[in-house]
């Protein structure tokens, strides 16, 4: 990777990856957690590959305590099947 600063890696799988192939989720004081299509929302965040293995990973992981809604992980999910 040429630039170390678009580096990002994902959680699911801990690949290294360019942040424009990986999907961001946005962890929003208002929302909670919201997928940044555009990777520009404020606040913290993660990058998963844009697969829905990494996505099944990161959604078993109990460690993380993710609290992501039914409505986004559908949206999540479309995102990924849709390329």
């Amino acid at each position: 990777m040429k630039n170390s600063k678009e580096t990002r890696t994902c959680i699911g799988c801990r690949k290294k990856d360019n942040k424009h192939n990986l999907i961001r989720i946005a962890n929003l004081k208002e929302n909670g957690l919201v997928i940044d299509i555009r990777n520009k929302a404020q606040g913290r965040g993660f990058y998963i590959c844009k697969n829905e293995e990494c996505l099944n990973r990161v959604l078993k992981n109990k460690s993380l305590k993710l609290n992501i809604s039914e409505e986004n992980i559908s949206k999540l999910r479309g995102v990924i099947l849709g390329g």
